[in-house]
């Protein structure tokens, strides 16, 4: 079994590799602690795992000692908010430092405002007669400077509000939607810098979420390149065929690495189950190549 730190250099067998590279614990919005993810994921039969939680790297330890007794290797990641004209981005960074000051720094400044922003969030649910949200959602937070809309969602799920998460998230809490609130993150040239400076490399987390045009999603990837970034989140567990084939077909183009993640939160919230994705299609180039 192999033990990554960061930036080690391995060769690993395409054909029948099985890696997640985006998941998350109970460190940020995840259901289960991080060892236990490492432990499903091992089971699942993932060879190579990413703990890639919101802007916090202290599940890593407890995931790296699961990961070491199952067998199973993993790589530190981290999942970065970024704001890109207005549009909140996800950064996923990897093989990364995790004791370097500079990313330490800026995740610390990322996480400061999170509390804020879920009291804004609580007294816009309040305006449509939903009481109690914040103190609800704190209750659901492991750590509540990592508090997130994750956590209003259950609490919504949980009042009976709408049934499930999604339509949670659909309902309220996205733009446009009555418990959104705009908020400052880190820029991308902030996120991809922490990420050089602790000697890791980046990927675009799930660009198939994000409302942008074409030519808007071109723009972003050309500013992405040319700030350092080297990879996207091709196969996604919120990703359609038809997202896999155009940022496949934006990876050659742009000659990013490709990545692949379930974005696993917990049983019942997730798209997939670890390690339970299609392959990366072909003609595209690892991003654990470069591991």
């Amino acid at each position: 079994m192999r033990s990554l730190q960061f930036c080690a250099a391995h060769t690993w067998p395409s054909a029948v590799f099985n890696c997640d590279l985006h998941c998350h614990s109970t460190c940020s919005d995840g259901l289960l602690q991080a060892a236990a993810v490492a432990a499903r994921a091992a089971s699942n039969g993932v060879d190579l795992l990413a703990l890639t939680d919101h802007d916090n790297l202290d599940g890593l330890p407890a995931a790296r000692a699961a990961a070491e007794a199952a067998g199973m290797s993993l790589v530190n990641g981290v999942e970065i908010s970024i704001e890109w004209e207005s549009l909140q981005i996800h950064i996923l960074g990897y093989a990364f430092d995790p004791a370097d000051p500079a990313l330490n720094a800026g995740l610390a400044a990322i996480r400061s405002g999170r509390i804020d922003r879920a009291r804004r969030i609580s007294a816009e649910l309040e305006k449509v007669g939903i009481d109690g949200a914040f103190d609800g959602a704190m209750r659901l937070a492991a750590n509540p400077s990592l508090i997130s809309r994750a956590h209003f969602g259950r609490f919504l799920v949980d009042s009976g509000v709408r049934k499930d998460l999604r339509s949670v998230f659909e309902s309220y809490l996205v733009p446009g939607r009555p418990g959104y609130v705009d908020h400052r993150w880190a820029t991308l040239a902030d996120a991809l810098g922490w990420i050089s400076s602790a000697g890791g490399l980046a990927a675009v987390a799930h660009p198939g979420r994000y409302k942008l045009s074409r030519p808007d999603m071109r723009r972003f990837l050309a500013e992405y390149k040319d700030l350092g970034g080297r990879a996207i989140e091709v196969v996604s567990g919120s990703h359609t065929q038809e997202h896999v084939d155009t940022f496949g077909r934006l990876a050659r183009e742009y000659g990013f690495l490709a990545s692949r993640g379930s974005d696993f939160h917990g049983p019942g919230e997730s798209y997939f189950d670890l390690g339970q994705l299609a392959p990366l299609p072909d003609g595209l180039k690892p991003i654990w190549d470069v591991f």
